[in-house]
């Protein structure tokens, strides 16, 4: 029986063991330089390629073998009695001899096997469970690092800006210099904060470098591709579904188990009888008879009420554990809920109020000047400039905590789950 399961196996490792093919369908082509990466490609990449996707294979096979095993009765017994074999006085003879053989069977009673059976399916949807909650947590680390990626992209154009306006800076404090306008350590100033946003720029394409490598190396791949950057502009605050967590999937999944434990335990208190029939070889004469015989354990009830109340017991605190996690679930939820919508409210006041103002700013401070007037100077400009940045910078950080926020989110409320289920049904 173990054998045809390690050579066929059943159709729900099947398709456990298919989720890799089938998430991988779900990208288009492999990645290269031309080709933008979205969270859903990230996402499959990594189910498919990810080698715990084997480990949870080998877990619902392992739990699979347990289903077979525990619909296996006790084994059936064939033996062989000699009596009288040696002795002394009339018994020293070996002719006076008797030998038995004898074949044994138990009977199970109380629904043992079934209870068996039950306890090792509850267990394989344990693990199935489990197993969907470890890929959920490895999707959250990918999806994770998409926004870490995704927002060391987004610095790239600021550092780019910050460039463009200190090199108009520069060359505007040249044209003042030669007109005396402004002194010389004007003009110095002036390239020093060219020669710092090159930098700046340099370092951030070094980091959105850093940080795509790092979100490839979860499927084992290079840099050498963009990212959709369309969806880290976006800030969507919806209310999270009311469904369960899939962390609560798992603990009902358990208490299930739980459950066939306690029928499991409480069949122990039922005896099983045993028979057994033989047939007996009398040596001195050379006769045979058939004998019968059987057994049946005394005592079954109090000896197993020990494995019941344990059973008992954790099928309870499972029970219990549902409920405390459902309300830290729930805190966590409204908790992760309502500081994205402070941080969508932040960053759309900055859009609303901050960049605008900032920009005109910029341009007013540009255009005087521009102007070769002495009411502007270097230092007027290069604050109104850093100024603006920094408001470009914060929207970025906002953005980067906002959507960090909805992996947590995403992961307590199970968002990518159907993602695994459609593999599954392949």
């Amino acid at each position: 029986m173990f054998s045809l399961l390690v050579a066929r196996p059943s159709a729900r490792l099947r398709r456990t063991l298919a989720i890799s093919a089938a998430l991988a369908t779900l990208s288009a082509p492999s990645i290269g330089a031309a080709q933008t990466l979205s969270l859903s490609d990230a996402l499959s990449r990594v189910a498919s390629g990810d080698p715990s996707v084997a480990a949870n294979a080998a877990r619902l096979q392992a739990a699979d073998a347990a289903i077979t095993q525990a619909d296996v009765r006790p084994r059936d017994v064939v033996g062989v009695d000699v009596e009288d074999f040696m002795g002394t006085g009339p018994y020293s003879p070996v002719d006076r001899s008797q030998t038995t053989a004898w074949y044994e069977r138990t009977w199970e009673r109380g629904g043992k096997r079934e209870a068996r059976i039950g306890a090792a399916r509850s267990d394989l949807d344990a693990t199935s469970t489990r197993n969907r909650l470890r890929m959920l947590d490895l999707m959250a680390q990918v999806q994770a690092a998409w926004v870490e990626a995704l927002a060391a992209e987004a610095a790239i154009p600021i550092a780019q800006q910050r460039l463009a306006a200190a090199q108009r800076v520069e060359a505007e404090t040249a044209r003042r210099v030669d007109r005396a306008l402004d002194p010389l350590f004007a003009g110095e100033r002036a390239k020093t904060a060219v020669a710092q946003a090159r930098i700046a720029l340099d370092q951030a394409r070094e980091n959105a470098r850093i940080a795509r490598a790092t979100l490839a190396s979860w499927w084992g791949g290079g840099a050498d591709y963009s990212l959709d950057t369309a969806p880290f502009a976006s800030v969507d605050a919806a209310m999270a579904p009311d469904d369960d967590s899939p962390d609560i999937a798992l603990l009902a999944a358990e208490r299930d188990a739980a459950g066939a434990r306690v029928r499991l335990a409480e069949t122990g208190n039922v005896s099983d009888p045993t028979a057994r029939v033989g047939l007996r070889h009398f040596g001195q004469g050379n006769d045979v008879a058939i004998m019968i015989g059987g057994s049946i354990p005394l005592g079954s009830r109090s000896a197993n009420r020990g494995n019941v109340a344990r059973a008992n017991a954790e099928a309870q605190a499972a029970e219990a554990e549902i409920a405390v996690v459902r309300a830290q679930i729930r805190r966590d939820v409204d908790r992760l809920v309502a500081e994205r919508a402070a941080l969508a409210t932040e960053i759309a006041r900055i859009d609303r109020e901050v960049l605008p103002s900032a920009e005109r700013a910029v341009m007013l401070v540009r255009d005087g000047f521009a102007r070769g007037g002495t009411a502007f100077t270097f230092l007027e400009i290069n604050q109104a400039s850093q100024a603006l940045t920094d408001a470009r910078s914060r929207r970025v950080e906002l953005l980067r905590r906002f959507h960090l926020a909805g992996v947590r989110l995403d992961r307590l409320t199970g968002r990518h789950a159907p993602l695994l289920a459609s593999a599954e049904n392949r």
